[in-house]
């Protein structure tokens, strides 16, 4: 929610969609085809000051340290326990810097594509209409989703009794709150189809099966698009960063 919502006005987010969709492509494939620890070291660096310049909210990125140091821990504290030796420590080492480059490539460019931007590139690329179309479906039904979950849950709460006791370890609370997610799940299926029904509604208001079979439609809703001179700026600094990190780690493999 917080990435999908989040968006911040950083470098990323004044770029075409469609040339963060490259990037975001280029960055997240590029350290899956190496080992090399200087060349992950390159681009996890390169990743964590792209996150900072797309102004990634404080709350993911803590999220993010927490669970890359926790992760850290549990492991060095496995190696230790079954006795490994460097060897190990260096594919943990390995296997920690793609997940974490991957992870920080992931929210700078998501961050930076709100729900339209994102359709509206996918669509641009040709992509599947009904792919367009679940991603805009998706945006916004998961936060009607929850919001309609809390009002049935707050519902529930107002009209039923609260427990006198909690019990032993709280299991008289534990159990009364098991049975309001339960009793909540059919209202909730049925308050979405509603709201499924008039998303649709809205969706095809602005034309979204005209796009899919009419070139005119198509070319009206995309018109607001343009590929300039930064997007090819971008794409082609981060090419030869990605190429420059490769090169550095194949001449120089200091911790490879």
């Amino acid at each position: 929610m917080r990435v999908a919502y989040a968006t911040r006005g950083g470098f990323l987010a004044r770029r075409d969609p469609r040339a963060v969709l490259f990037w975001y492509a280029l960055c997240g494939l590029a350290p899956w085809f190496t080992y090399d620890l200087t060349v992950l070291a390159i681009l996890s660096v390169i990743a964590a000051g792209t996150a900072l310049a797309a102004r990634i909210g404080p709350l993911l990125l803590g999220v993010f340290a927490l669970g890359i140091a926790g992760q850290c821990l549990y492991l060095l504290a496995l190696v230790w326990f079954l006795q490994g030796d460097a060897t190990a420590i260096h594919g943990l080492a390995v296997i920690t810097l793609k997940l974490g480059t991957v992870s920080l490539v992931s929210m700078a460019a998501f961050v930076s594509l709100d729900p339209e931007k994102l359709s509206d590139a996918l669509l641009a690329l040709h992509a599947p209409a009904m792919l367009g179309f679940g991603v805009s479906y998706g945006y916004r039904m998961l936060p009607l989703l929850i919001d309609e979950f809390h009002t049935i849950v707050d519902g529930h709460r107002l009209r039923g009794p609260r427990a006198t006791r909690h019990g032993l370890l709280g299991w008289r609370t534990a159990r009364r709150v098991s049975l309001i997610v339960v009793e909540s799940f059919y209202p909730l299926m049925l308050n979405t189809a509603k709201r499924t029904r008039t998303t649709v509604e809205a969706l095809e208001t602005k034309g979204f099966t005209t796009e899919r079979r009419d070139d005119a439609g198509r070319r009206i809703r995309l018109a607001h698009l343009a590929f300039g001179a930064g997007d090819v700026v971008l794409l082609a600094t981060s090419l030869a960063v990605v190429v420059a990190a490769f090169a550095v780690g194949t001449a120089w493999p200091v911790l490879g």
